[in-house]
């Protein structure tokens, strides 16, 4: 498993209660969510970080 960064993130009241609600229905975390949205930007772009072996 790969190593977690801690970080603050600041970010509008709104926004967050929507990513809530959002991770809620889809029985996650508000953090994994947010992980989750960030991979799939990444993957989107091609910009997915280079996997180890």
């Amino acid at each position: 498993m790969s190593k977690k960064k801690a970080f603050a993130l600041r970010i509008n009241e709104e926004t967050f209660k929507a990513i809530e609600k959002w991770a809620a229905d889809e029985f996650r975390s508000t953090n994994g969510q947010i992980e989750w949205m960030l991979q799939q930007t990444l993957k989107k772009a091609k910009r997915e970080p280079k996997k180890k072996d």
